[in-house]
């Protein structure tokens, strides 16, 4: 485990060491980062809400004309559609780093089921399936009261397989 952790510090500082000319990708991760920090801001949810506010305002003006209607439509759908790129690269980076701790600390706990790293790559009933095993582990050892959410969740999963094995049933007898 310590010789892993030397070699993963080892290669960080070489790579922080190094000197390389930043990339398109490297940029865009830059400002896609500034960029989703910036609109996540109160700031600019306010600056948003007076744009909005002074358009409306602006109606009695140009008589709720459809020129007057296609600006605001134009301009949040310019706005959202920029935005969905920056955000999903922003989420993509965190989900990745957030999925390496996961990883490493799955690695760290003796016992662990290590396989679980790889959740990813598996089918929505195969997550639902160990969703329900964990959640039975929980109770087994007297955890009762999962968040509500979890519970539901969880419940929700189970119909989904029950009405599938009903189906099942009612489709060889017929």
């Amino acid at each position: 485990m310590d010789q892993a952790g030397d070699l993963v510090r080892g290669a960080i500082a070489r790579f922080r060491t190094r000197q390389r000319v930043p990339t398109l990708n490297d940029r865009f991760r830059g400002f896609a980062g500034l960029a989703g920090n910036a609109m996540g801001s109160p700031w600019a949810f306010l600056t948003a809400f007076a744009l909005v506010v002074a358009w409306a305002a602006t109606g009695p003006l140009f008589g709720f004309s459809d020129t007057w209607q296609l600006v605001i439509n134009t301009s949040t759908t310019i706005a959202t559609f920029l935005m969905v790129f920056l955000l999903q690269s922003t989420q993509n980076r965190d989900t990745k780093a957030v999925n390496i701790k996961l990883d490493e600390l799955l690695r760290a706990i003796e016992g662990a089921r290590t396989g679980l790293a790889d959740l990813g790559d598996l089918t929505d009933d195969e997550i639902d399936q160990i969703e329900r095993e964990l959640v039975d582990v929980a109770r087994e050892a007297g955890v009762d009261a999962l968040p509500l959410r979890q519970e539901l969740h969880a419940r929700r999963a189970s119909l989904r397989v029950t009405r599938g094995a009903r189906r099942k049933k009612q489709t060889l007898g017929t």
